[in-house]
């Protein structure tokens, strides 16, 4: 039976995969590979006429960025908190869920900012920098914690969006969507989710177009990284970043989960074997959601997970258990802050850890979600967003790992509240949410 079970999950796992590419993932990420390469040969050419085009591009590219990203995170926010509501008769699973959640995520941003303390990227060139360290307050590092909070504290509902003060946004965006989870269920209320929903859908659309001419940016961002290098400074700032955040996506991958499962008294090895096809999955498919289907069936089929449990915790983790995204904003905020000449104390970092945790927690889901919230949280403080713009062509990358580690995660996760609410849970597995079509 247990061989039977494995061989559907594998089956599952293939079926994903091969409808992934054959939905153009596997083309998407040939095409931004190519197109890396071929911008980073034009760009180390040093031709003055193109590089001004490339320098045309990338303004457009990191335009079009800003003007998608307040809008998508906001309503990623809101819709992911409103149905919250809905799973207030799971108050106990959700409660472990949420627990392990932060704890998890909690960590991974700690690694990150461990990783980067010993690591120390060094700051890229001046002349890169220079136009959007111009743009950073000069009172910044005048302004008091009392200061920075009550700014955060909106008293107009359209001023954040319109400012892109992103935490307000947020602010604002979870309160509605708490409102939302937690009143009572009208046809008003109904009427107004859909119509967020709609937008949500819009708006995940022109993020598809986006991505679709995405190669046409990659290979611009690439060409100006290659021409702006010099005597290796920019390479080696860049490797040591690259380095911390894929550094610390691995150790919280190979270290820091497994030894939340040994405080559990769970084996890490047992789980990860019976989780594997889902983590495989991920890491090709670069898609929580697109994974799902294999996360649920290899929890309840190999994990054998409580189906009111794995139905339940699964969901809800792929859109707010971001270990990986979590420890991409903090080192990628801290880097561009560095960057900018803002003055990076440890109590500067500290609570950049914990807005990067619940930036994390509300990414869910959206499609480049952690370079979107990144660029909006540096955009919010007038920190030099171009900086992002060379990031992109590793981001490209770096999502792979993140994907897998985020899967990972969720796995642990679900693991974790199986074993603590085992034997206390009915048969009856009552209402679960669909997942079929994530």
């Amino acid at each position: 039976m247990m061989s039977e079970n494995n061989k559907n999950v594998d089956k599952l796992a293939e079926e994903i995969t091969l409808q992934s590419r054959g939905q153009g993932k596997l083309r998407q990420f040939i095409l931004w590979m190519g197109a890396l390469i071929i911008g980073a040969i034009l760009g180390w050419q040093n031709i003055p006429a193109m590089n001004e085009l490339f320098n045309f591009i990338a303004a457009v590219f990191t335009r079009l960025f800003q003007f998608i990203a307040i809008p998508t995170v906001s309503l990623a926010v809101i819709t992911t908190l409103s149905a919250l509501g809905a799973k207030k008769d799971t108050g106990r699973i959700f409660g472990h869920a949420l627990v392990y959640t932060l704890l998890t995520t909690i960590c991974a941003a700690a690694v990150g900012l461990g990783l980067y303390l010993y690591i120390a990227p060094n700051n890229l060139p001046l002349d890169i920098i220079g136009a959007g360290a111009a743009a950073v307050p000069e009172k910044l590092g005048t302004v008091t914690y009392y200061d920075h909070f009550l700014s955060v504290i909106p008293n107009n509902i359209l001023q954040p969006y319109l400012q892109g003060n992103v935490l307000s946004v947020m602010l604002i965006s979870a309160s509605v969507g708490l409102a939302f989870a937690f009143m009572p269920k009208t046809e008003g209320r109904e009427a107004v989710l859909k119509v967020l929903f709609g937008l949500q859908e819009l708006l995940f659309t022109l993020i598809k177009a986006l991505l679709y001419v995405l190669p046409i940016g990659i290979l611009a961002f690439a060409a100006q990284l290659s021409a702006q290098i010099e005597a290796g400074v920019i390479v080696g700032a860049l490797g040591k970043y690259t380095a911390v955040v894929i550094g610390g996506n691995l150790i919280q991958f190979f270290v820091i989960i497994p030894l939340f499962l040994l405080f559990r008294g769970l084996n890490p090895l047992d789980v990860f074997r019976k989780m594997s096809p889902a983590v495989a999955v991920a890491l090709f498919t670069k898609s929580s959601a697109a994974t799902l289907p294999v996360t649920l069936a290899s929890a309840e089929s190999n994990l054998k997970a409580h189906p009111a449990v794995a139905r339940f915790v699964l969901p809800i983790c792929t859109t707010i258990n971001m270990n990986g995204c979590a420890a991409f904003i903090l080192v990628t905020s801290l880097f561009v802050m560095q960057n900018a000449g803002i003055e990076l104390t440890m109590g500067t970092m500290i609570a950049w850890l914990f807005i990067a945790v619940l930036a994390a927690v509300g990414n869910a889901g959206v499609p480049m979600g952690c370079y979107f919230l990144t660029l909006s949280l540096m955009s919010s403080i007038g920190a030099p967003i171009g900086l992002l713009g060379i990031i992109l062509p590793i981001y490209t990358i770096i999502d792979m790992i993140e994907t897998a580690e985020n899967v990972w995660s969720d796995a642990a996760v679900c693991a974790m509240v199986d074993h603590d609410l085992e034997g206390t849970l009915g048969d009856n597995d009552g209402e679960s949410p669909s997942f079929q079509g994530a």
